[in-house]
């Protein structure tokens, strides 16, 4: 069994549950008005790439990485360092996230946050948006392909712009085909967690020009933007390099900053 595979078969036992203690009748969407993640994502000829910041305490592949944060502390550093948006970790049982960390940060900052977690229900759909979320992770690999379409249009009757993951080309056509205008590409394999960091490179030519595109995982320092920025991305989602620093916004400051700067010859 694959990591996303474990993941999945504990996800479905929690949904399971969240259902039971809290039918989806009784989640009612957030009062404030959906933030649009697509429009603070993209980006017009000759604008500086830009940057989804992560709230990430741990991952399966990195253990720890900063125990006890404060996602309210961490997302508004991010947020006047920059970012264009905020995603949450809500997973608890692999990431140590919670969707009360999404709800907080989204009432204490003014960007869009995405609920990043294994989503494959549309009990998560009105769960995240009951939360405050203005955006969500759709991971093509968990999901066949009517659910993906259905994910979709249920978080845009909600008003939330679906992030849609891929990891290959034959990914991407089937992000593309449920109706995504929003899609990441993964330079992590969730069978195995190793990373391949040309990934966006060459999905760029699989992504029309009007759909958002995405970096996401395994970047590191101001090479990686100005890589990716090349590529054609659109924007970068960034956590764990972040979350390690000593201040999470300092780090994202210097890595757009260092990031827009002329390569040397």
């Amino acid at each position: 069994m694959s990591i996303l595979e474990r993941i999945l078969a504990v996800k479905r036992d929690e949904i399971d549950a969240a259902k039971r203690a809290r039918p989806i009748e009784s989640l009612a969407p957030h009062p404030r008005a959906p933030r649009s993640l697509r429009a603070a994502l993209r980006r017009g000829p000759g604008d500086p790439i830009r940057a989804i910041a992560e709230v990430k305490r741990a991952s399966p592949s990195a253990g720890p990485i900063r125990p006890d944060a404060d996602p309210v502390a961490i997302a508004r550093e991010y947020e006047r360092a920059g970012a264009a948006a905020v995603s949450v970790l809500t997973d608890e049982s692999f990431f140590d996230g919670a969707l009360s960390f999404l709800r907080d940060a989204a009432d204490a900052i003014a960007v869009p946050v995405l609920r990043k977690d294994f989503i494959i229900d549309a009990y998560q759909v009105a769960e995240a948006r009951a939360a405050g979320a203005d955006a969500l992770l759709l991971i093509v690999a968990a999901l066949d392909g009517d659910t993906l379409a259905s994910l979709i249009r249920a978080s845009r009757t909600m008003g939330m712009d679906p992030l849609v993951e891929a990891h290959s080309a034959e990914e991407v056509h089937r992000a593309l085909a449920a109706g995504a205008d929003v899609v990441g590409v993964n330079h992590r394999n969730l069978a195995d967690f190793s990373i391949d960091m040309s990934l966006t490179s060459r999905m760029r030519r699989e992504v029309p020009d009007d759909v958002v595109l995405v970096a996401e995982s395994g970047i590191r320092n101001s090479d990686d933007v100005r890589a990716l920025a090349d590529a054609g991305a659109d924007a970068i989602l960034a956590g764990e390099s972040l979350m390690r620093a000593p201040s999470p916004g300092d780090a994202l400051r210097d890595l757009l900053r260092q990031s827009t700067r002329q390569s040397r010859p």
